[in-house]
């Protein structure tokens, strides 16, 4: 039996598990969402293509799954970019449909047109760059080899956006129902083999008993968890690990909540905008440091400073091989998945008995910390500097210990301040650190699992997304939009506040009344401008099953100690 390309191409969605697809109809693309009427996939219309695409990054990270979004051509196509570009980055399984014009008017200059042809945008060459695979589908004779090199592409362990684009006439072609019988969707691509390789280890050992020697012969080993913990589904294994010979753990900013930042083994985050307690023991105890899927990136790494690896062993497991030694060079580095590395480490230990390191150094380091932060002090001259924003993540923390979604824009504050719990979800915006990514996301997060659901940006980047809280009003979709408020591009103003002598420039803006703009949205609005409103917040509103706008009020001229160097 034959069926029309557009049916097809839902069909491929609901044989990918694909449950929302978010996005905005154009006329070159209202066949496939014509078949979208009859599909237990649920569309989602969004407010800007932009909000389409961090809705399914954010669905993608909280479900774990492959998502999706669909645009028409031309610029429904090129909204996207920032968007798909941040997936990209975050290796995010999102399955792109956009429309096309009609090949048969190729290069003539069709409306929206984006074939490359007769000097029209060439959507091909603009999503080469940030997607796994892209493909403008002009036939359909090779239809089967394409969509089964897109399902491989979002089902393969490091996975990232696929976009498929298919002009009008193609769309409206027929083909053979039974096509999708050759597609391979299997999962099983999405676990990485284990113990695919290691380097410095004797070939006598498997890359487990290896690593287990390290820590054995160690007196101060120091995890370092990254998100591919978080990926493997390896929390409840590095907990374990930790516990069983108290190996003190950090986090990188994507890897918190790995284990719960409330235990006496967690170091916090380690990164230049955190408290410091991470870096200050790695660089002054550490003598053997673990990464766990995690890159030793800008942040994480205190703009990569020499002294956190100098004079110590370095082991690395990663699913990823182009993450080994990618920065730094490892004594031992694992290609593997680090749920299985770690299970073998367990085993090694209970089989050859292990002791338990000594935490002194630990104990001694936490009590410096606890003076430092009664004095105000911190690592980075943060320390009682936003006595709002502290007490709002201590209360965010009290009173959510499971089941929390937490987007993040601002990111700076949430290091330092907001411990995670391992029931709970972060979810910083660390891609490529765009604004206007926290509300959208968020929505997405909240189709994808049920809870209460917080995005937390500053002013800025508020106003490059609020219109998508009309989506989430379209849908009843429940979450709190927390704004930090002073008037200006906060981080930028900092920077010129410490780099370029107070000299000013396009930081500083005026606000929209929130009040008002909360009213017209037909949403809650909270303000907050004391410790006491915090408390109120915490006390009196709906935070799990309505639509709240908080805005938390900021001084423009208190700022982050941090250096970025630029």
């Amino acid at each position: 039996m034959k069926i029309a390309v557009s049916e097809l191409i839902v069909r491929f969605m609901e044989r990918l598990g694909i449950a929302h697809v978010f996005g905005m109809p154009g006329a070159h693309i209202l066949p496939v969402y014509d078949c979208l009427y009859d599909s237990p996939i649920k569309s989602v219309l969004v407010k800007h293509e932009q909000g389409a695409a961090f809705m399914a990054s954010g669905y993608a990270r909280v479900s774990g799954g492959i998502s999706a979004c669909i645009t028409t051509a031309g610029p429904g196509a090129t909204n996207l970019v920032t968007g798909i570009a941040s997936a990209y980055a975050d290796k995010q399984p999102i399955l792109i449909i956009t429309g096309e014009t009609p090949t048969y008017i190729f290069g003539k200059g069709g409306l929206q047109e984006s074939s490359g042809e007769g000097g029209t945008i060439d959507q091909t060459a603009l999503f080469k760059g940030i997607t796994r695979y892209h493909k403008v589908v002009e036939r359909t004779d090779y239809l089967a080899q394409v969509l089964n090199q897109a399902a491989r592409t979002l089902l393969a362990a490091n996975s990232g956006p696929v976009l498929l684009s298919f002009p009008y006439n193609v769309q409206k072609e027929m083909v053979e129902e039974d096509l999708l019988d050759s597609i391979n969707f299997s999962v099983a691509a999405r676990v990485a083999t284990r113990h695919v390789s290691s380097r410095n280890a004797s070939n006598s050992l498997s890359p487990g008993d290896a690593l287990a020697k390290m820590i054995a012969s160690a007196r101060h080993p120091v995890i370092v968890a990254g998100y591919g913990c978080i990926r493997s589904g390896a929390q409840q294994t590095v907990a374990a690990l930790s516990d069983r010979l108290g190996i003190p753990v950090a986090t990188s900013l994507k890897g918190k909540g790995t284990i719960g930042e409330d235990s006496e083994l967690s170091l916090g985050c380690l990164g230049v905008t955190s408290n410091g307690m991470a870096y200050r023991y790695i660089v002054d105890h550490a003598d053997l440091v673990i990464f766990l899927g995690a890159g030793f990136n800008e942040r994480t790494s205190h703009m990569w400073d020499a002294k956190l690896l100098a004079d110590k062993q370095v082991a690395q497991v990663d699913n990823d091989p182009a993450q080994l030694e990618k920065v730094f060079r490892a004594d031992l580095a694992i290609h593997a998945d680090i749920h299985g590395v770690l299970h073998d480490v367990l085993e090694y230990v209970d089989e050859n008995g292990a002791n338990r390191k000594n935490l002194d150094t630990l104990t001694d380091l936490r009590k410096v910390a606890g003076a430092a932060a009664t004095q105000g002090a911190g690592s980075n001259g943060t320390g009682k500097q936003f006595p709002l924003i502290e007490h709002f993540f201590t209360q965010l923390a009290a009173n959510f210990a499971q089941d929390v979604q937490i987007f993040d824009d601002n990111i700076i504050f949430a290091q330092h301040f907001l411990k995670i719990a391992p029931g709970n979800h972060y979810f910083p915006n660390s891609g490529i650190s765009s604004l206007g990514h926290a509300i959208p996301a968020a929505i997405g997060g909240r189709f994808a699992r049920n809870g209460p659901t917080f995005a937390i940006l500053g002013d800025g980047g508020f106003q490059m997304c609020c219109m998508e809280l009309m989506t989430a009003v379209n849908y009843a979709i429940p979450i709190n939009a927390v704004v930090l408020n002073n008037s200006s591009m906060g981080l930028i103003r900092k920077n010129q506040q410490q780099l370029y002598a107070s000299r000013f420039i396009d930081c500083d803006f005026v606000n929209p009344d929130y009040q008002m703009l909360a009213r017209a949205f037909g949403i809650n609005h909270w303000k907050i401008g004391s410790v006491a409103d915090v408390d109120d917040l915490f006390a009196r509103a709906d935070l799990t099953n309505s639509l709240n706008l908080i805005e938390i009020k900021l001084d423009k001229n208190v700022f982050p100690g941090y250096l970025s160097g630029r």
